[in-house]
């Protein structure tokens, strides 16, 4: 039995959706190993660390990611919902991306759910064998009105980099 757990949300579909489903003990030490590795350089099929200023702490709050590249632009999804990370980076409107030496600062700004199934059909399709499980049923395969159904509960950013990487 997985040591995961979802929170309510408000309705299905709703565009105040508090879906979130936390990370189980195998998964945060596996977020940590990733993490870990995209600070030394290495990723695992595309992943990098995010860093984002706590809301309430402000500390910078780091876990592993995987940014998708769609039409020439660069998003953020979040598959477990409306997580810490998007609520800091709500806040914060923009954070870091690291693999090993090479920084990305960035703004971010969140897609508005009309917006999001097909990039969420294209994240589902490179990830969905990670994700699948947050997507409740919900594959790269599923109709367009299925992915709107679901954009709700997966807050999506368009991420645009401030200046060259460093």
């Amino acid at each position: 039995m997985s040591a995961e757990s979802t929170t309510s949300r408000t309705s299905p579909g709703s565009p105040s959706s508090t879906y979130y489903r936390a990370p189980g003990r195998t998964t945060a030490a596996f977020n940590r190993l990733v993490g870990w590795l995209a600070r030394r350089g290495l990723s695992l099929q595309g992943s990098a660390e995010l860093s984002v200023r706590g809301r309430k702490s402000g500390q910078p709050q780091r876990l592993p990611v995987n940014p998708l590249p769609f039409r020439g632009e660069e998003y953020l999804v979040s598959a477990r919902g409306t997580s810490q990370w998007v609520r800091n980076m709500r806040a914060a409107g923009g954070g870091e991306l690291r693999l090993g030496r090479r920084v990305r600062e960035f703004t971010a700004t969140e897609v508005p759910d009309a917006e999001k199934p097909e990039i969420l059909r294209v994240y589902l399709k490179r990830w969905g064998w990670e994700v699948g499980e947050f997507f409740r049923g919900v594959t790269a395969e599923s109709s367009d009105a299925t992915l709107l159904a679901a954009a709700p509960d997966h807050p999506v950013f368009r991420i645009t980099v401030k200046d060259a990487p460093r």
